[in-house]
């Protein structure tokens, strides 16, 4: 596998001119205000053009969705039947990526269909009949379309494999490789993530021709720009901690909680404290869930309460503040949380309610991060204090 950088004539120019895109396409990124690529755009375009297999490591709010979106919208024309499909593993974000081809697609009549689970089908049967040319999807939705033969996919050129460790995550390989092998050999596979775990190294090998490796992840894994921090409390602390930290801050702020049933729980707590707030998690219809990222994004309400099903599934690029009602089950999910903020070169916060419970998660989340997570304090709340810390003062004080 070849592993490569962002060549240097491109990293100076700045432009989007350089990376060999047409002039229709330039000219939509020049009304939609698409001024400079970004590092993962710059290094992947050029070899997408070109027709080279592509795996792009970088954190997320970095741009990977014009950098596959681009090159897709460029090399393909309409009426030539399904030439590029998209996997996303939440309807979230699979409808945003589509909203991004119809931007960039539209000079060139290029017609994209949606494909996820969740809404009646029928419309789908009827979107498909005018032969679209770009599909992006869900796994288990197009699998339905597959079996069905609604879909057809024997001219498939270009295959997006768009946040391909949290579709894993999400229990989808099974789905993956059915539809891999529902697909023509030969064909361009791009590949997005923001890790790297194991089974998609397998995929990396089975799936994919000679590709080129561009990994722009920072060295500590999580985004740029984030103040991490750390509320050490008593079990019986922890709504009291989320209450508080929502009272000091006013900027907008995602909730994230493990299980739906506490979502719901803490959304109506959240109501009765008085705060504009809403919930989103597997269990609400899709159009519940758009209704409610609709309102996160317009200001509706200033705090979203969700479950991990958001976690990569909210493109929103302005949220001040992340706030984990308790640590999340793997590094990973801490990492995609976390992505939520600081989008691009923005600033952002992520708080974290934890108990003495949580020793060896917090232990992972600071390997992850490369550094000590700040322990802080919230007014109201009675701090937990580390054994081992207590500890330390008392051998301390010995000595001297």
């Amino acid at each position: 596998m070849e592993h490569r950088g962002i060549p240097q004539e491109q990293a100076d120019s700045g432009d989007f001119a350089s990376l060999g895109l047409s002039q229709p396409i330039l000219d939509a990124l020049t009304r939609l205000n698409f001024t400079h690529p970004t590092p993962i755009q710059a290094a992947v375009i050029p070899l997408a053009l070109a027709g080279r297999d592509v795996i792009g490591l970088a954190q997320t709010g970095s741009g990977k969705t014009a950098a596959f979106g681009l090159p897709l919208a460029e090399r393909h024309q309409h009426g030539e039947g399904v030439r590029g499909l998209i996997l996303s593993p939440t309807r979230e974000i699979a409808m945003q990526t589509k909203d991004f081809l119809d931007l960039f697609g539209r000079d060139r009549h290029l017609a994209t269909v949606l494909l996820i689970g969740g809404v009646r089908i029928g419309p789908q049967f009827d979107a498909l009949k005018r032969r679209p040319d770009l599909v992006v999807a869900t796994p288990g939705r197009l699998l339905d379309h597959i079996e069905r033969r609604t879909v057809r996919l024997q001219g498939l050129e270009d295959l997006v494999l768009d946040e391909a460790d949290h579709m894993l995550d999400l229990g989808f390989l099974p789905q993956i490789r059915r539809v891999l092998r529902a697909l023509p050999d030969k064909r361009r596979t791009m590949m997005f993530s923001a890790t790297m775990p194991p089974q998609v190294q397998g995929l990396v090998s089975q799936f994919m021709t000679d590709p080129v490796r561009i990994d722009l992840l920072p060295e500590g894994r999580a985004a740029e720009g984030i103040d991490h921090r750390l509320y050490l409390v008593e079990e019986r602390d922890k709504k009291a901690c989320l209450i508080s930290l929502l009272a000091r801050d006013e900027g907008s702020t995602l909730v994230f909680l493990r299980r739906k049933i506490d979502a719901e729980w803490a959304c109506r707590q959240l109501q009765l404290e008085g705060h504009p707030v809403e919930r989103i998690h597997s269990d609400r219809s899709q159009s519940q869930r758009t209704k409610a990222l609709a309102g996160f994004r317009q200001g509706e309400h200033r705090v979203l309460v969700a479950t991990d099903v958001a976690a990569r599934g909210i493109d929103i690029p302005r949220i001040e503040h992340i706030i984990n009602f308790n640590p999340p089950e793997t590094v990973e999910d801490y990492i995609h949380r976390s992505g939520r903020t600081a989008r691009g070169t923005l600033e952002g916060r992520v708080s974290t309610i934890a108990t003495w419970r949580d020793k060896a998660m917090i232990k992972s989340m600071e390997s992850a991060l490369g550094k000590r997570i700040e322990r802080h304090e919230t007014e109201g709340v009675e701090p937990y204090r580390e054994v081992k810390t207590a500890r330390r003062a008392r051998i301390r004080r010995r000595l001297l």
